[in-house]
């Protein structure tokens, strides 16, 4: 599929979308707003922890520029309602991206807010993605993506 139709897709003002999705949208943007200012402040430390050792970029430097991102993407998903859909595309990438950072403090046993054992390690995993999903069903991106990918 060419990249034109995502592009054309998420060029466009969304429609009009349920209260709930928007709520959805909000508190998905009030969650990655609090996560970015935990990244900048209080909590960076413990995310250092959780940079993977191969990433080839200061671990300090990686924390600021994920808090950064998502500041601005929790902003973005509470202010920009007719930009859902890229928003939410990028918010679901973004958390795709930083998931070999939570496998990693798996792997490597990293204690990190309160994340002690290996089993609280694991169950996290299988929070990233519903992450994924929540930013796309929330913003309306899902619908928007399947739409852009049958039109071939």
């Amino acid at each position: 599929m060419p990249v034109s139709h995502l592009i054309t897709a998420a060029a466009k003002p969304a429609p009009p979308t349920s209260k709930r999705r928007r709520a959805g949208a909000i508190a998905l943007g009030a969650f990655l707003a609090f996560a970015g200012t935990s990244h900048l402040t209080f909590a960076r430390e413990e995310f250092q922890a959780q940079v993977p050792g191969w990433v080839p970029v200061d671990d300090d430097v990686v924390v600021l520029l994920s808090g950064v991102a998502e500041l601005s993407l929790g902003a973005a998903l509470i202010l920009l309602r007719k930009r859902r859909v890229p928003v939410g595309l990028a918010a679901a990438a973004f958390f795709v991206v930083i998931f070999p950072g939570n496998i990693s403090q798996y792997l490597t046993h990293t204690d990190a807010f309160g994340l002690d054992t290996d089993g609280k390690r694991l169950v996290r995993l299988f929070f990233q993605p519903l992450l994924v999903i929540w930013a796309l069903w929330s913003t309306g991106a899902w619908k928007d993506l399947q739409a852009a990918l049958t039109k071939r």
